[in-house]
């Protein structure tokens, strides 16, 4: 799957990434709305995470969608 479909079906895809990670609150979602970089941000804030790190991990978990 490619970001533009993520970005495409975020009402769908959103429940999956809270669901990778949890820290991220409904609000944060809505924020993020399908935005890779808002995305990366978010969990940069967070998780305390670089932005290379947080780049990263998006990358595996786009790989496994």
């Amino acid at each position: 799957m490619n970001w533009d479909q993520i970005k495409g079906n975020w009402m769908q895809t959103k429940g999956h990434v809270q669901e990778q990670w949890g820290k991220l609150t409904g609000d944060d979602l809505d924020v993020i709305d399908g935005n890779r970089k808002q995305l990366v941000g978010k969990l940069q804030e967070r998780y305390g995470k670089a932005e290379e790190d947080a780049e990263k991990e998006v990358d595996e978990w786009l790989s496994k969608r």
